[in-house]
């Protein structure tokens, strides 16, 4: 069920972004004003569209919702694993995206300061405080235990 809305979210989502639907909502608005002199005005046919575009945007933005907030996460994915595959980042920076807003704008503050810098021409510098630990840097530091087989051989 899952990977059917998943589908359908994606493929709306695509198909809402196109210049030929947005031409098409607005053929749909302009038959609706033609009509009106038909319909007198009256409150029925203003209830139409009304309606009907209360009750579609209701349900795409739900659609659109679910597109991005997947996007998003994918997106935040990726990055973590550059910041990770770059031995050189900072990998504090590994999912920054659930700190608080305090915390996220104290970060931004801090590379903001770093990239005004650069642009004046002084070199970057690391964010202040102690970067974070990776786990290769922590079994590389860890003193390593001597394995049965070794001990047995000697």
């Amino acid at each position: 069920m899952e990977k059917l809305f998943v589908r359908f979210a994606t493929l709306t989502a695509k198909v809402a972004g196109k210049p030929w639907t947005f031409i098409a909502c607005v053929g749909i608005v302009l038959v609706w004003a033609v009509s009106g002199p038909v319909f007198k005005f009256n409150e029925t046919w203003q209830l139409v569209i009304n309606t009907g575009t209360t009750i579609i945007t209701f349900l795409m933005v739900f659609l659109i919702q679910n597109t991005q907030n997947r996007d998003g996460a994918a997106m935040q994915a990726k990055l973590d694993e550059l910041v990770y595959a770059v031995k050189q980042a900072d990998s504090r920076f590994i999912g920054i995206e659930h700190l608080t807003e305090a915390e996220l704008d104290a970060i931004l503050e801090e590379v903001e300061k770093r990239g005004l810098a650069v642009q004046a021409g002084k070199p970057a510098r690391p964010i202040k405080g102690k970067p974070g630990l990776r786990a290769e840097d922590l079994e590389a530091d860890a003193p390593k235990k001597a394995s049965p087989s070794r001990a047995q051989a000697k």
